[in-house]
C-alpha cells in the first residue's frame, strides 16, 4: 500500500529535507551569502544529476524510479518508448511532474516503435534490434540503407515521446550507442528539430573507480581509451549546435556493479562543476523470484534510498540538480526554478 501512495504522487512530503540541492529545507549555510561548498579543495557549486535509466522497460523499474525520486536522491529519468511498461511509466511521470524524463533511444537490444516491415535492414527475423552492438555499430556506419532506417526509427521513438505531451528533459541511449558517430549525428539533428539540446556525454573518471576497485582492470582501460576519443568529438560537435551537458558522468566503469559503496565514493570524490551519476533501479518482482538483474537493480534501488547517501549529499554541499539546471549558465538570468531546485516552467 505505502508503494502504491508513493509512486501515484499521494504522498507529497519531500523525500529529500535537509539535502544541499537547493530544494525546501536546505540547511541555513547554504543560504548565507557567499556559501561555496569545497569539495576536495576546489570552491564552487557542485551540481549532481541522479539519474534512473531504462524507466518504461518494467513496472518494477517503474516503480523503483519513482520511489526513489520521492523517497530518496534520484532527480531524473530516461525514457524508454519502446518499453514494455512505457504506458505506465508515462502515467506515473504525469503524477509525479517534478520528476526530469529524457529519452533512452534504444538501437541495439531492444523492440522498435516501428513496424519491422519498415526497417527490415536493422532488425532480425523476429522484429528486435541487433543484440549485438558490434555489429549493429558497423552496419549503422558502412550501410546508408541501414543509416536512413535508423533514422527513421530514432524520429519515431522522439515522436512518441512526444505525443504523450510530455517534453525530453535530456537524450541518451540504451547502452551509451549515441556516442557512435552516425547515432550522435542522428541525436543531435533530431534534438535540433524538437528542441531538446541536452544530452549525455559519457566521460567517466577512470581515477575515480580505480581508486574505489584497488585495481584498474584491462576491460576498464579498454573503454577508457575507445570512449576518451569518441567523448571528445562528441563535445566538440555538442557545443558547436548549442547542447549542453555534464562535466562528468559516472557508471560506465562500474556498469551492473552499482552500490551504495561506491555512491558514497563518487560524492567524496567529486571535483567537476557538473556532474550525473545513473542507476538501473528496480523493485522486487511481485509474481516471481528476482533473477540476477532484478538482484542488481534492487542493490542500486537501495542506494538511491539510502540514509547514508542522503547524509553525505547533504553534508557535502552537493546540489542535486536534473539536465534542466545546466541550461542556467547559457540562458539570461531570472528563470524561473522551484525551492526543490527544479524547473517551475
Amino acid at each position: 500500500m505505502l508503494r502504491r501512495l508513493l509512486i501515484s504522487g499521494q504522498e507529497r512530503d519531500p523525500p529529500y529535507r535537509g539535502l544541499s540541492s537547493g530544494r525546501r529545507g536546505s540547511s541555513a549555510r547554504d543560504k548565507s551569502p557567499g556559501y561555496r561548498p569545497m569539495i576536495e579543495g576546489r570552491m564552487g557549486e557542485i551540481l549532481l544529476i541522479v539519474n534512473g535509466d531504462d524507466f518504461g522497460a518494467s513496472e518494477e523499474v517503474n516503480e523503483a524510479v519513482v520511489l526513489a525520486f520521492r523517497t530518496g536522491v534520484l532527480t531524473s529519468c530516461s525514457l524508454m518508448t519502446s518499453g514494455n511498461a512505457f504506458d505506465h511509466a508515462v502515467g506515473l511521470a504525469r503524477e509525479n511532474p517534478g520528476l526530469a524524463v529524457g529519452i533512452h533511444l534504444v538501437t541495439v537490444l531492444g523492440r522498435p516503435v516501428l513496424p519491422p516491415f519498415e526497417i527490415p535492414d536493422i532488425v532480425d527475423t523476429h522484429g528486435r534490434l541487433p543484440s549485438n552492438p558490434t555489429l549493429a555499430g558497423l552496419k549503422y556506419y558502412f550501410s546508408l540503407r541501414a543509416r536512413r532506417q535508423l533514422m527513421k526509427e530514432l524520429d519515431a521513438q522522439f515522436r512518441k515521446f512526444l505525443s504523450t505531451g510530455l517534453h525530453p528533459s535530456h537524450i541518451d541511449s540504451h547502452l551509451h550507442m549515441h556516442i557512435h558517430p552516425v547515432i550522435r549525428d542522428a541525436a543531435i539533428e533530431l534534438g535540433m528539430r524538437y528542441g531538446v539540446r541536452r544530452m549525455r556525454v559519457p566521460r567517466d573518471d577512470l581515477d575515480i573507480t580505480t581508486r574505489f576497485q584497488g585495481a584498474r582492470p584491462f576491460s576498464n582501460k579498454l573503454s577508457d581509451r575507445i570512449f576518451r576519443s569518441l567523448n571528445r568529438h562528441m563535445r566538440a560537435k555538442l557545443r558547436r549546435n548549442g547542447f549542453v551537458f555534464p562535466d562528468r558522468v559516472f557508471g560506465l566503469f562500474m556498469s551492473g556493479r552499482m552500490n551504495e559503496d561506491y555512491f558514497l565514493h563518487v560524492l567524496d570524490h567529486l571535483h567537476d562543476a557538473s556532474n550525473e551519476i545513473y542507476f538501473h533501479p528496480s523493485v522486487h518482482p511481485r509474481d516471481r523470484t528476482p533473477g540476477v538483474q532484478d538482484l542488481h537493480g534492487m542493490k542500486e534501488f537501495h542506494a538511491l534510498t539510502s540514509a547514508a547517501v542522503k547524509n553525505r549529499i547533504r553534508e557535502s554541499g552537493i546540489h542535486l540538480a536534473d539536465y534542466r539546471r545546466l541550461d542556467r549558465d547559457h540562458e539570461p538570468a531570472g528563470k524561473a526554478f522551484s525551492s526543490r531546485g527544479k524547473d517551475t516552467r
